[in-house]
């Protein structure tokens, strides 16, 4: 086993190198000059020049790309064109909003997901089962942006009790900053769980029907028993797998929602660097989500270790 997680660590390694060459790859092929866009067209030719010198855009790619890569590896990400500050204190300030309200959303999803889609798989032909798929279908359809407007104009505009943007700061007091995270939290939510919801009905519909779950059930269990105590846990690998992939894309692809609520969060940061073609900012946002993605799908996998034991024994 420990030569597994091993390999999988090994390989991790491997992948990100692949991606990060790649990122900086297509990043340098990308139209336009940072030293222009930073002096503005009116510049003389040695001004321009000395600014591209000073940056080390006139060096051969390979070499940018080695520097590049030996920074992010110490830690230090470089320093943005436009902001004139450090990369990682920028991922650090936007991430510190997008991961709480990854994090929120995520566990707001689960929550409604994982018991809506094994009550409807227990109880076919039940009231759970339609809720849950016109809850599924509806969830789905919704656009995230369209149900955080929804969200603003009941809760903000008409109610008046919930902010409809903008984000105090954890310095400002642990609830304000809650309270502001809120409604993109369900907004984000929504969607994600009417995924889960199907993902989760499938899963556990598939596992009622192996011969463990008969065999719990010839031995007198009750039905809830053999429910959450043999056919859930066994059902958990492809939803901790959607769990896994709706976290990352929580993360990296929020932007819509953020900019909806004015959050200064990591898609917005994304989104600015690329209008300003700052390079190096992108790049290195580019590479954590990539990251992120990456490490996710491997701590993924050695959950399946964990809760299913047949894996164990495979390896």
């Amino acid at each position: 086993m420990i030569a597994l997680v091993l390999r999988r660590f090994l390989g991790l390694l491997f992948t990100l190198l692949i991606v990060s060459l790649l990122i900086f790859a297509v990043m340098d092929l990308l139209p336009g000059d940072p030293a222009s866009i930073m002096l503005g067209t009116s510049t003389s030719p040695e001004t321009l020049s000395a600014l591209r010198h000073e940056l080390g855009l006139d060096q051969p790619l390979i070499l940018r790309y080695g520097r590049w890569l030996a920074g992010v590896m110490s830690g230090n990400l470089g320093q943005s064109y436009t902001y004139g500050v450090p990369v990682a204190g920028l991922i650090a300030e936007r991430l510190s909003v997008t991961l709480p309200l990854a994090l929120m959303a995520i566990m707001l999803s689960v929550a409604i997901a994982l018991p809506l889609g094994v009550l409807a798989a227990s109880r076919r032909g039940s009231i759970f089962a339609v809720i849950a798929t016109l809850f599924s279908q509806i969830s789905i359809a919704l656009p995230a942006f369209w149900v955080a407007l929804l969200l603003i104009i009941l809760f903000s505009t008409m109610l008046g009790l919930m902010p409809a943007g903008g984000f105090p700061g954890w310095n400002e007091g642990f609830l304000p900053a809650l309270q502001a995270l809120v409604m993109p939290a369900v907004a984000l939510a929504m969607p994600q769980a009417g995924v889960l919801t199907r993902v989760a009905r499938s899963a556990v519909l598939e596992t009622m029907h192996e011969d463990f779950a008969r065999t719990a059930m010839a031995k007198g269990l009750s039905s809830s028993a053999v429910l959450w105590r043999h056919i859930v846990p066994n059902a958990l690998i492809p939803i901790l797998t959607m769990i896994g992939l709706q976290f990352t894309f929580l993360v990296a692809g929020a932007v819509l929602v953020e900019n909806v609520f004015n959050l200064p969060g990591l898609g917005r940061l994304a989104l600015q660097a690329l209008s300003q073609r700052d390079i190096i900012v992108m790049q290195d946002v580019v590479l954590f989500f990539a990251a992120l993605v990456i490490v996710m799908n491997f701590i993924v996998d050695l959950s399946y270790l964990a809760i299913d034991p047949r894996m164990r024994k495979a390896v």
